[in-house]
């Protein structure tokens, strides 16, 4: 990455090294395990609302595509292996052939392309930003609702009551919080490059 990189972790000290690029990488998947114990069930849909959305558009907002990438991926694969990082302390491969499948399966993805937004310069502004955000959490609801009418084979209507409507307020509010602190941090670095609204 150059001096003019958009990617938040390469305007850090270090960030050429393996080192950073490591310690930046497992510290998604680590945030990500932790956002997952933030979890409200709903009675009316086997899917809780969790922040592991959050941790994963921060993941790619902040890492680009390749960290970003394998941030979400590392942590899919600790919790197939058995460590209990998904929502509630679950683990396990037999989780990931549940209901929530679909959107765990999605979040290296979602990362993925996001962070490949993001290096493009969709964190220069923040309405760029914002639909970029967009892009990959509608990624992750459209799977995550696409495994759903898999699994139980409901009505297309009845599936994105249970697995989309429910989340949209939170997922809005986890896109702003991102978009709209991201392009400021980076502006401090980049001071001659403004921040347009």
């Amino acid at each position: 990455m150059t001096s003019e990189s958009n990617v938040l972790v390469d305007r850090f000290p270090l960030r050429r090294t393996i080192y950073m690029s490591v310690v930046s990488t497992l510290s998604f998947t680590l945030l990500t395990a932790a956002m997952a114990r933030i979890e409200i069930r709903l009675p009316f849909t086997p899917v809780p609302l969790t922040g592991q959305t959050f941790a994963v558009l921060l993941s790619g907002a902040v890492l680009g595509w390749q960290r970003g990438f394998a941030s979400q991926a590392l942590y899919v694969s600790a919790g197939a292996l058995g460590l209990p990082c998904f929502a509630g302390g679950a683990a396990g491969t037999a989780y990931l052939l549940g209901p929530t499948a679909g959107y765990l399966l999605s979040f290296p993805l979602a990362a993925g392309l996001l962070g490949w937004l993001v290096e493009q310069g969709a964190s220069r502004k923040v309405w760029t930003l914002a639909l970029a955000l967009l892009a990959a959490d509608l990624l992750i609801l459209v799977s995550g609702t696409s495994w759903l009418r898999i699994v139980y084979g409901r009505s297309i209507l009845n599936q994105w009551q249970l697995a989309f409507y429910p989340f949209l307020a939170g997922d809005v509010l986890k896109v702003c919080l991102v978009g709209i602190t991201l392009p400021r941090i980076l502006k401090h670095y980049r001071e001659h490059d403004p921040v347009d609204c």
